[in-house]
């Protein structure tokens, strides 16, 4: 089981001379999904603006399971969810939606910034407990990958 983010459909500028996605295109649909729950934890576009609070990604493992086509749509997903005081690590997936297989999928390990100094920060208590009860509803939909960075918590 997996949790829904959003759907895109794929557009020409995104596939190679090879008619598929290009890998750039895969990075971008995860971070379109990422966004998505940024924006559920108050750390998205509008943090960074007013606040000058945003997650910066530092580390990531993509894998590239079968290709997708201009025309397709598809599902990107969230995977699994965890976090520390400073960091997020998640998995995400992308999925076809007609002909249902999963695509690719990520691990990230993100830091929460302080956009005026440029350093690490702890993540506020309000956004700790919107993080914590999002995992705490959604963890029994978690479908992780192998890990590659959930050592890097320091829980």
């Amino acid at each position: 089981m997996s949790i829904y983010l959003r759907t895109e459909k794929i557009v020409p500028e995104w596939t190679d001379y090879n008619g598929y996605m290009n890998l750039a295109f895969y990075i971008h649909l995860f971070d379109q999904g990422w966004d998505v729950l940024l924006d559920k934890f108050d750390m998205g576009r509008e943090s960074a603006k007013i606040q000058k609070r945003s997650t910066f990604a530092v580390e990531s493992h993509t894998k590239y399971i079968q290709e997708v086509r201009e025309g397709d749509e598809v599902d990107i997903n969230l995977l699994f969810l965890d976090r520390d005081s400073k960091r997020l690590i998640y998995q995400l997936e992308i999925f076809h939606k007609a002909k249902n297989y999963r695509a690719a999928t990520t691990e990230v390990c993100s830091l929460y910034v302080n956009l005026d100094t440029r350093k690490v920060t702890e993540i506020e208590e309000r956004k700790l407990f919107l993080i914590d009860d999002y995992i705490s509803k959604n963890k029994e939909k978690y479908d992780p990958e192998k890990f590659f960075l959930l050592d890097k918590l320091k829980k």
